[in-house]
């Protein structure tokens, strides 16, 4: 792709969420939602595959969908107030409609099914992109108006979110599948504590990136797209795979790391507030996460080929991939729950 295009291309998926988040006009959030979205499909087709090209028709479906019912919702607020903006007096289906929109775009259950396809028919740069900054947008909206939205509503979608995450990623052997399962999950935590304490739910989507972004970064250094292709890592990258075992158990909430941090924090808040069914609910579909984050590990860690390590070979090749950026995102992703005190 021309570096000029593609330059042009980064800068409005980072401005478009910008737009959104600096805006108190609900026609200017909806004009950064759609920035961000058209910007993302030229990315999503460079491979210039059937299956990429697939992925991307279901993607422009799916938000131009959800863009169009949060436009009629703030079309019909605005005809009903006459301003801009949600109020404590905006219509209640409205803002239902709201919901419903903003978890098309976030990928919440019920409205989770085109999340996996989309990301497995990507490429795992334009898949980090979908799965940690895309999010930042639609739920910047929700935060701003979440107290106008039925509590209840937002229960129920992170209940069946995170047992539909966690779930439907038992049997899946594809990298970037998991990884989407774990986006739906992490995403209804966030929504589980929006009614009691939305600063937790800010806290929830850092950590996430935080996690999810080096993830990916070894993904794509050496195209691990399945969990058998992970085997490899030991001939590959030795000093690299104790890493991933941390980042993997991090993301699966195992303390002392730290994707423990935000579980802790939420499941003490829920039950502060006598939300004790939700939080043993959540606290269990947990432990189906880390399952399956644990069955990478086996494969990363304990499935090695009867072989020397022929990893010295790999570092005297010009063309062995580097990545500067991984080794402080992979301590900042695992040794950050002593900062707890500091970040609650």
């Amino acid at each position: 792709m021309n570096p000029i295009t593609l330059t042009i291309i980064y800068m409005t998926i980072m401005t478009g969420p910008v737009i959104t988040l600096l805006s108190s006009n609900l026609f200017v959030m909806w004009v950064g939602l759609e920035m961000n979205l058209l910007a993302l499909i030229p990315l999503m087709t460079k491979d210039s595959n059937p299956r990429s090209t697939e992925a991307a028709t279901k993607y422009f479906l799916t938000q131009a969908t959800a863009s169009m019912i949060l436009l009629l919702s703030i079309l019909i607020n605005f005809k009903q107030l006459g301003l801009w903006v949600f109020q404590p007096e905006t219509d209640s289906t409205v803002m239902t409609m709201v919901f419903i929109s903003l978890a098309i775009k976030l990928g919440l259950a019920p409205f989770h099914s085109w999340l996996p396809e989309v990301t497995q028919g990507i490429n795992l740069s334009a898949g980090l992109i979908l799965l940690t900054w895309q999010k930042i947008a639609p739920l910047s909206i929700l935060l701003q108006f979440h107290m106008l939205i039925n509590p209840h509503l937002l229960t129920l979608s992170a209940i069946i979110s995170v047992l539909m995450g966690a779930w439907n990623g038992l049997n899946q052997t594809q990298t970037r599948k998991i990884m989407a399962y774990s986006s739906i999950a992490h995403m209804g935590w966030m929504i589980s504590i929006l009614s009691y304490n939305p600063t937790l739910t800010v806290l929830n989507l850092l950590i996430y990136i935080t996690m999810t972004t080096p993830m990916f970064f070894i993904f794509n250094t050496h195209s691990f797209t399945s969990i058998s292709s992970m085997s490899l890592m030991w001939a590959k990258m030795p000093m690299a795979m104790p890493m991933v075992s941390l980042i993997l158990l991090s993301t699966g909430g195992l303390p002392p790391l730290t994707g423990f941090l935000p579980k802790w924090a939420i499941i003490t808040e829920l039950m502060m507030n006598n939300n004790l069914p939700l939080a043993s609910l959540m606290a269990m579909a947990a432990l189906i996460n880390l399952f399956f984050y644990t069955r990478m590990i086996y494969s990363t860690s304990l499935t090695t080929f009867p072989s020397n390590n022929n990893s010295k070979m790999y570092i005297h090749q010009p063309h062995t991939k580097t990545n500067n950026t991984l080794p402080p995102m992979m301590i900042i992703s695992t040794l950050m729950l002593p900062l707890s005190p500091l970040l609650l």
